[in-house]
């Protein structure tokens, strides 16, 4: 594979700012997705693929046509076009490290910003590799504009190649994906796979089929504003409701805390005064019994600060977002098993792991499309030190083009 061809693809496409808004319920939630959306569009019937169409929700499907005389299951590849609105994604600038030595690598020499590998042990998986960053005043867009550019370039090379025989193979970029709402709108009937791969995970070789069950919390405390001096028996402080609130979670029980199967509550935002104060959650867990519990203990908090103060002053409001996939995908198995076997034929060691996350897959697995998650090759997302190998994402392409070659094999 041509690796200045890809290199450049990539970075057009995270010079494009395509940041989603979770504030915004429009699709896409911000005009600016439509940018790159057009612009895919424009490569993909370029490079020679058919039943390209850009709906009017920023949705772009597009089909690789068989080049075999005998039926075998349509598949798909997902990635997502928007990035995290955690970070901002305008303007971004990326650096190109060759033959990484293994040291600090200087972001941003003005503003002192380091990407290290005594903080990022990650970094030293990738010695001797073409390593691309930003100058570490933006997110790099990796996430998932490395998925992204790994499905333009492996349809390209498919057909480019028409000695490796496939299958038809439908692929969907999607908006909004970072603020919840990537598989929404997404229409599993029109785009015809019997089940797809999202190219959406980080380290070489990660396959995933195992995420979250998710929540979303919203805390509302209302209180009552006199003034102090004459506040005795009257004044009623939201903000302190708060604080018995947040306290009378496990303190252990938080993103900082958990790792591989545990749960957490994640407080992630805060607004108040002394009349009302809003707390901002959200709840994951892979046990779904758990993650019940999980939502149930939100509720009882409540309930006990309520009964304490004689009047109801602390409601929750709860809302499902995703669940995991793992209920959809098991029934289907060897969809993972082919993306193993690919990765084992190409050297790369799987890791087969649960996301502590979710993807666009999730959602599509609940929509009748079993979707498993295969790595992208980047790392640090949603962040200035964002990072992605050049080799990671040659080998993701790799991935995809011998998943639609194995596919034709095992089902002749």
């Amino acid at each position: 594979m041509n690796t200045k061809h890809i290199i450049d693809r990539f970075i057009s496409y995270v010079t494009v700012d395509t940041e989603s808004d979770p504030k915004n319920f429009n699709f896409p939630s911000t005009e600016k997705q439509w940018d790159l959306a057009k612009k895919l569009e424009k490569e993909l019937k370029e490079i020679g693929l058919q039943e390209v169409e850009l709906d009017e929700n920023c949705y772009l499907m597009a089909t690789l046509p068989s080049n075999i005389d005998y039926e075998v299951p349509t598949v798909g590849f997902v990635a997502h076009i928007d990035t995290s609105p955690d970070f901002t994604g305008k303007d971004v600038k990326p650096q190109i490290h060759e033959n990484y030595d293994g040291k600090d690598i200087v972001l941003n020499k003005e503003q002192n910003i380091i990407l290290s590998p005594s903080y990022f042990e990650d970094l030293l998986l990738y010695k001797g590799q073409t390593i691309i960053t930003t100058d570490g005043t933006t997110l790099l867009g990796a996430d998932d504009k490395a998925g992204v550019t790994e499905i333009v370039s492996a349809m390209e090379y498919l057909i480019n190649h028409p000695e490796i025989k496939h299958g038809k193979i439908r692929i969907c970029f999607t908006p909004d994906e970072e603020v919840g709402r990537g598989a929404h709108m997404f229409d599993v009937e029109k785009f015809g796979a019997e089940w797809a791969y999202t190219m959406d995970g980080s380290q070489v070789g990660e396959l995933e089929y195992e995420n979250f069950n998710a929540a979303g919390a919203t805390v509302t405390i209302e209180g009552k504003i006199v003034h102090p001096g004459s506040a005795k028996g009257k004044m009623i402080n939201s903000m302190l409701i708060a604080n018995e609130y947040i306290a009378s979670l496990p303190k252990n029980e938080t993103p900082q805390e958990t790792e591989g199967y545990e749960g957490f509550f994640h407080l992630h935002n805060i607004e108040g005064n002394v009349e009302k104060t809003t707390l901002n959650y959200i709840i994951r867990d892979h046990d779904m019994n758990l993650f019940k519990g999980r939502k149930k203990l939100m509720e009882d908090i409540a309930k006990k600060i309520n009964k304490d103060l004689g009047k109801d002053l602390v409601k929750v409001e709860i809302k499902d977002q995703y669940y995991n996939m793992k209920e959809k995908v098991e029934p289907v198995i060897h969809i993972v098993d082919i993306a193993e076997e690919v990765m084992k034929d190409l050297g790369i060691k799987p890791i087969i792991k649960a996301i502590r996350g979710g993807t666009d897959g999730s959602q599509l697995s609940f929509k009748g499309l079993p979707c498993p998650n295969i790595f992208a090759g980047g790392h640090n997302f949603h962040g200035r030190y964002e990072f992605v190998p050049i080799e990671s994402i040659i080998k993701a392409t790799e991935v995809v083009v011998g998943i639609a070659e194995k596919v034709a094999k095992k089902f002749k």
